[in-house]
This record gives C-alpha cells, sequence and structure tokens, in this order.
C-alpha cells in the first residue's frame, strides 16, 4: 500500500510531465469563449508607468515559411496567429524527449494525455510485451538532428509532421533511430495542447 508521502510524490511527477506538454507543445491565453485578451507582460507595465512617453513596442513579426512544409505551415498560421514553426520546433524536441522517456519508463499514465488513443494503444502494448520478456528499454541518448518535415490544415485539425534523427541506447548497445512523428491539434479548441497523432519510419 502507499504512503501518503508516496502518493504525493507520484501525484507531483504527474502534474509536472502534463505541465511541460503545457508549455512544450503550446499554450492559449484566451478565456474559454474564444474572445481574445490582450495580456501586458509586467516588465513592459513597469516601463510604461516610468517612461510614459517611451515609444510603442515594436509588432509581433509574421514568420517566415520556407521548404517543402511552406504552405501547410502557411495555412495553419492564417488560421491560428498564434502558431510558430521556430515555436514548434523548440516544442516538439521537449515532447520527443518527455515521450521516449515516459516509454521507457513503461509509465502509461504519463503517456496517455501525449498521445492519440491510435497510439497510445499499440504502444501500451509493446510495454507489456517487453515487460513479459523482461527486455532493458532502449532510452534516448541524444536528438542529432529535428526539422519539419510537411504540414497540413484539414478542416480545423493542424497537423506537422517532424522528422527526428536520434541515438537511443539499452546500456549496452547503441542505435539510430530514423523517425517521422506526426503531432495533430483542432485549432478551434480551447485545449491547447498537441498530440502525437503518427509515427513512421523515416525513409
Amino acid at each position: 500500500m502507499l504512503t501518503l508521502i508516496e502518493v504525493l510524490i507520484t501525484a507531483a511527477i504527474a502534474l509536472f510531465v502534463l505541465s511541460r506538454l503545457y508549455v512544450a507543445l503550446g499554450r492559449d491565453d484566451g478565456p474559454p469563449s474564444g474572445r481574445s485578451r490582450e495580456r501586458v507582460p509586467s516588465g513592459d507595465l513597469q516601463t510604461a508607468r516610468s517612461k510614459p512617453d517611451a515609444p510603442p513596442r515594436a509588432t509581433h513579426l509574421r514568420p517566415a515559411f520556407t521548404g517543402p512544409a511552406a504552405a501547410g505551415l502557411e495555412a495553419i498560421y492564417s488560421a491560428d496567429k498564434s502558431f510558430d514553426p521556430e515555436t514548434f520546433e523548440r516544442g516538439a524536441r521537449a515532447a520527443y524527449e518527455m515521450i521516449l522517456a515516459a516509454f521507457a519508463r513503461g509509465d502509461r499514465k504519463a503517456l496517455k494525455p501525449l498521445l492519440d488513443d491510435d497510439v497510445y494503444e499499440p504502444w501500451v502494448e509493446a510495454i507489456e510485451a517487453r515487460e513479459q520478456a523482461k527486455i532493458d528499454p532502449y532510452e534516448l541518448l541524444r536528438i542529432r538532428k529535428l526539422d519539419i518535415d510537411d504540414a497540413e490544415l484539414d478542416g480545423t485539425i493542424a497537423r506537422v509532421m517532424i522528422r527526428y534523427e536520434a541515438e537511443l541506447g539499452d546500456g549496452v548497445n547503441t542505435r539510430t533511430a530514423r523517425d517521422i512523428w506526426t503531432f495533430k491539434r483542432d485549432i478551434k479548441s480551447s485545449d491547447p495542447n498537441w498530440l502525437l497523432d503518427d509515427v513512421e519510419t523515416a525513409s
């Protein structure tokens, strides 16, 4: 039976994972009703009070869309002005690290809110098979490369495909993983999180 301290530690870990995903894959500062509101950072507010004649802040620069995914990224940005490819890539890096770490631990509760059901179910089956065979899991050693491979907007569903090249190890052997992970989000939803929707082996 878990002690009270163990229960509190488990809850704290779960809260940390969810908060990291929230930061990693974007957040929505708008109210649930969908009405937009402007937030002024405390530093800017302090500057405005001390320097009433200060020039206005520079307007937000539009992201530059280049490469084969440009058309899809443009479509997503046109529907959701908060979307930024560079920010998304940083989030995709953090998500890759968190998801692979949870998979290596066999942490089903940590994986559940990060994966779409079509991905979650086979991954849990893989964890169970690994545990039954008593095979040491491969863990992420480092991400060698990460790029946006493609993107699309299907109705209100945005999908961004990330091509990863990473080094994995089980303490004895190492191997290179080359995969394309697809993240999706309903841009009309109040939920700001992106889910892992598909995993393919990259050619």
